[in-house]
């Protein structure tokens, strides 16, 4: 019922993106031709609508295969590759030359960044299933001489420097098949284009999430004591207490030859060293070609309420569910995961702490994790990553499957952690997903976060969901309280700590704003381009919604904390389409909602998510009253 629910959410957001972009583009035309365009609308809304209609069966099509194998070979562009290393092989200049071209070609349509393969590949079936042999059915491509390997390799280290880019090793075997998978990645122009990952880490008290990431982002092994997570903690009572309460940003910086972006005493074992010798944001954010921003969410159940705001307005491509392999998968660890399967995020499990924990609870807590991942809410094909084929490889079938990866981590050994920067180092970034962020749309920029910066004003951050914004742009902040807009100025922005002049749809950044004192900015409002008719702020609204939990009945006037994207306010039910007028666990239904405190600027086909004390519940806007 929930996979279906979710589906009916997407092609209503499908329906309502395509709409936005028809009237996007009737205006433009409508602007170029000097009328109202009122007849174009209409028929450029028509043939978007019918596009869409059209589109859902042959999509439909194209995934039958999936059903006959789960792990379909996610790899589109392997002739290609073949081609490619057939004119490498030839000694002509022009071949050369060809394949040159056709690797650039495949760095550009990979957003600066492509994994090469050579030799025979073997069947993502077997290499998840963890039963890969030699003589393991549907191996795929041509068979290579470890000499062959070479020459290629390093054919194609010249061929990509020839373009500027680098070439690293991911992963290579000269035993049985002979395979090499190499990384090509070009260096950003700016900081503007550096390409952004965002991973939301979740999991219950003293599972280990501050303490891993730590470790991932410093680079220095835990002590078993928790020295590596001190570095992440803001506020006094965190320190006393060793307990996260606030959404945590962390970054992790990979260059343009795939090694981490770590500090030089990385390795050092003095911890009045590693505190103090760390690099800031601009020196990670200039020295990197991808970058992770990892959100560390609070784990304790008073902490809930943001745990779930960093979910819903982060926009995570991930969620990192840390789960303590002394104590598995309890707590709020279950709440989180039940959340991020709600908002039909891609989980991703980390078992830690395998140093500490006896074999035999080790293997319950695995057997835990694996049933409740196979269980019927869930569905979810988990995959332990115990090498680097299987992380390469999982990276790039990641989110087109129900693929759980799950890493078996020790801070204090260093297990798995190199498997889990790999599978990060090639995850697609989160700004290039065309299906959620739209440049081509207006601008819209929802406020996650405020501050009030001495000498520079009010200054705000947060995800940029369409659109362009630039340095010294007028644009317009709201809505207030009253539903209005106030006019200002962008004074400056700065991408993970480092100066840039224009943002994309995708991208988070921090704007500092001319002329708007801290007070009359909150989070949830947004930053849209200043006109003449600025965006209407609602009241009340109407959308679809499942009842995922309630252990009684929902009735008219019914309150609970609603969370839509950067917004979150209480909402009260003021009515629904049900006979009856209630309504129980798995219901589906109309609803209409009304915002208690103020008006809120929403759109249709938003995802919004509900709950009060146990209660959840699942949506979409349907429709502004």
């Amino acid at each position: 019922m929930l996979q279906a629910f979710q589906n009916d959410i997407q092609n209503i957001r499908h329906r309502e993106v395509a709409k936005q972009r028809a009237l996007t583009a009737e205006n433009s035309e409508a602007h170029r031709r000097g009328d109202d365009g009122t007849k174009l609308r209409t028929q450029v809304i028509e043939k978007e609508s019918g596009k869409h209609r059209q589109s859902k069966p042959k999509a439909k099509d194209n995934a039958a295969p999936a059903a006959h194998d789960p792990f379909i070979d996610s790899r589109p562009d392997v002739f290609e590759s073949e081609k490619i290393m057939t004119l490498l092989v030839s000694a002509k200049q022009t071949d050369l030359d060809a394949a040159r071209d056709l690797l650039a070609g495949l760095i550009t349509s990979g957003h600066g960044e492509y994994v090469f393969r050579m030799g025979l590949q073997p069947p993502h079936a077997h290499l998840f299933a963890g039963d890969l042999s030699d003589t393991s059915e549907g191996w795929s491509g041509v068979e290579r001489t470890e000499e062959e390997l070479n020459k290629l390799r390093n054919s194609i280290t010249e061929a990509v420097s020839q373009i500027g880019g680098k070439t690293s090793v991911l992963f290579e075997t000269l035993s049985g098949h002979p395979r090499t998978s190499l990384l090509l990645r070009l260096p950003p122009s700016t900081v503007e284009t550096t390409a952004e990952i965002r991973c939301a880490v979740v999991g219950n008290v003293d599972s280990g999430k501050s303490t891993t990431l730590g470790v991932l982002t410093r680079g220095a092994l835990d002590d078993g004591r928790g020295r590596a997570r001190v570095g992440l903690f803001r506020h006094k009572h965190e320190f006393e207490t060793g307990r996260t309460s606030s959404v945590g940003m962390e970054i992790l910086g990979f260059g343009t030859d795939g090694a981490p972006v770590l500090p030089a005493t990385a390795n050092s074992a003095d911890p009045d060293v590693i505190r103090h010798e760390k690099l800031g944001w601009e020196q990670i954010s200039v020295q990197s070609a991808k970058i992770i921003s990892f959100s560390d969410l609070a784990g304790h159940e008073r902490y809930l309420k943001t745990t779930l705001y960093g979910l819903t307005s982060g926009a995570p491509s991930c969620v990192i569910l840390i789960v303590g392999g002394n104590a598995g998968l309890i707590g709020m660890s279950k709440e989180h995961l039940a959340i991020a399967l709600a908002l039909n995020v891609p989980v991703v499990v980390c078992i830690t702490k395998t140093d500490m924990t006896p074999p035999n609870i080790l293997r319950e807590t695995i057997t835990q994790v694996v049933k409740i991942l196979r269980s019927p809410g869930c569905r979810k094909q988990p995959v332990f990553v115990e090498s680097l084929e299987t992380a390469v490889e999982l990276a790039t079938a990641f989110g087109k499957e129900r693929l759980c990866p799950i890493f078996k981590l020790s801070n204090v050994t260093g297990q798995g952690l190199d498997f889990v920067r790999t599978f990060l180092n090639l995850l697609p970034p989160s700004d290039v997903d065309v299906e959620n962020f739209d440049v081509q749309l207006p601008l819209e920029f929802s406020i996650t976060d405020i501050w009030s910066v001495p000498y520079v004003g009010t200054v705000v951050n947060g995800i940029i969901n369409s659109g362009v914004i630039k340095t010294g742009e007028a644009i317009m902040i709201g809505p207030d309280s009253n539903g209005y807009y106030q006019n200002t100025v962008v004074r400056d922005m700065q991408r993970k700590r480092a100066t840039v002049k224009e943002a994309i749809a995708g991208q988070c950044v921090s704007v500092a704003l001319k002329r708007i004192p801290r007070t009359s900015v909150r989070k949830g409002m947004v930053l849209v381009h200043r006109t003449e008719h600025p965006p209407r702020a609602v009241m009340q609204f109407e959308g679809q919604v499942l009842i995922l939990y309630h252990n009684t009945t929902l009735q008219k006037n019914y309150q609970a904390m609603l969370h839509c994207g950067a917004i979150r306010q209480t909402v009260r039910i003021i009515g629904m389409d049900h006979p009856q007028g209630i309504l129980r666990t798995g219901d589906r239904a109309t609803v209409q909602f009304e915002f208690i405190s103020h008006p809120e600027y929403i759109k249709t086909g938003m995802k919004l998510f509900f709950r009060e004390g146990k209660t959840k519940g699942l949506g979409v806007i349907t429709r502004l009253l």
